[in-house]
């Protein structure tokens, strides 16, 4: 595409209508706008394919763009944000809107009919985030601690994608938990040492190292400083956290970020600010085996033209919150996927066409450059079989997409087992 989001001034104030002639021009098919977001306690990757020229479109101070958050209806929840900043644009002819709008619009035959009974709205998102080093050790509450400050928890899923991962950037390795053993007691020395420098919360925890072509489940309330690789991360639709890390590569991270989702009047009381640590998740002596995910087959083969692989699926405390697959189309073939519900797509690599519409992974994104790469594939599109077409010869065509809550039952649970 040619046109920018710049240049697409209107926003349509029909957005029903315009809505019904995107799924039925783009047959199901809804072509999305980047959505970058910048987060100002973080060091840019640079491996999202965005501009280097413009990694602070947003201004300095604002921090650099290091996530593009994919089909989202979610809010980012940074301090001195734009009204839109995470949320999706539909870009339709020479017309914009919200694709939160749109659904809002068409209800169940965007989303579906279980999804838009239960939450009546596209309740989960994913993002590319990409980080030159680690984050701090963080958590994302539960939803009962979520919902003390108005919020909802946040379960996430993570992959590795090799194509954003050419290289491992500074720290290839993630902090996940406590080790076990660790004792309350020791974390709250942690938090207690908040201003004396580095606060220590690292040396009770363990690291493992990443790999390309994995992933990881992580459950609210479990304590987790992501290393350096490009991930790919379908998460419930919030935005909320809690950083229990004073210093990261010499990076003061303030306290506010340690509260910024607890009760006002808990902001300095410790024993609760711990309690939002689900300790038996956190000092589980197996939780390699508990919470590491290698992709699954999940349809097709190379006669039929595709393969189809789960790179995200595990239950959280029963909860089937999201789940992920990657499908490759292979040089020159022409295929139809069935799925059980509406997804959001990011193309990788390669280039083709899904439903008669193009398809193609940029090697370089400038800010307000409309892609071709990012869709939204509303429910009865994808239950009817969405035709993709692999139009290289040479290269494969290779496509993340992400589902709603309980729509993929048939999923493995975590280890391989159904």
């Amino acid at each position: 595409m040619k046109s920018s989001v710049l240049d697409l001034k209107t926003i349509s104030t029909n957005v029903r209508r315009e809505a019904e002639a995107a799924v039925n021009q783009g047959n199901g098919v809804l072509r999305l706008a980047p959505a970058w977001v910048p987060r100002s306690f973080l060091h840019p990757g640079l491996r999202i394919k965005l501009h280097p020229q413009d990694t602070y479109a947003y201004g300095l101070s604002r921090g650099g763009i290091d996530e593009r958050w994919f089909a989202s209806t979610t809010e980012a929840a940074n301090e001195g944000r734009l009204p839109d900043e995470g949320l999706s644009y539909v870009v339709f002819r020479d017309k914009r809107f919200l694709l939160r709008d749109a659904v809002n619009e068409l209800g169940a035959l965007a989303v579906g009919k279980k999804i838009w009974a239960k939450y009546r709205r596209w309740p989960v998102y994913s993002k590319f985030f990409d980080n030159m080093g680690p984050i701090p050790h963080h958590l994302h509450q539960s939803e009962e601690m979520a919902k003390l400050v108005g919020q909802e928890g946040k379960p996430e899923i993570y992959y590795f994608p090799p194509q954003h991962n050419a290289t491992g950037n500074n720290f290839p390795y993630t902090f996940f938990g406590l080790l076990p053993g660790t004792t309350k007691a020791q974390v709250r020395k942690c938090l207690e040492d908040w201003h004396k420098g580095d606060n220590g919360i690292l040396d009770i925890s363990q690291a493992y190292r990443l790999k390309p072509g994995t992933g990881w489940h992580v459950p609210p309330g479990v304590l987790h400083a992501p290393g350096s690789l490009c991930t790919y991360e379908p998460q419930w639709g919030s935005d909320v956290f809690g950083m229990y890390q004073s210093l990261v590569e010499g990076r003061e991270v303030p306290w506010s970020l340690l509260v910024k989702d607890v009760p006002e009047d808990k902001a300095f009381d410790l024993d609760f600010i711990i309690s939002e640590i689900d300790w038996d998740l956190n000092v589980d002596p197996d939780f390699h085996k508990n919470h590491y995910l290698a992709p699954l087959p999940a349809g097709g083969s190379v006669a039929d033209g595709y393969l189809d692989k789960w790179i995200c699926y595990g239950r959280f405390k029963g909860w089937q919150a999201v789940t992920a697959k990657e499908l490759t189309v292979l040089p020159g073939a022409k295929v139809t996927v069935k799925d059980n519900g509406a997804y959001g797509l990011i193309t990788v690599q390669g280039e083709g066409k899904i439903n008669g519409q193009r398809l193609s992974s940029p090697n370089l994104i400038r800010f307000h450059e409309l892609t071709e790469d990012e869709c939204f594939v509303v429910d009865g599109a994808a239950r009817a079989g969405v035709v993709f077409e692999n139009t290289s010869k040479t290269e494969p065509m290779v496509m993340l997409r992400y589902f709603g809550p309980e729509v993929n039952p048939n999923a493995p649970d975590i280890g391989g087992k159904k």
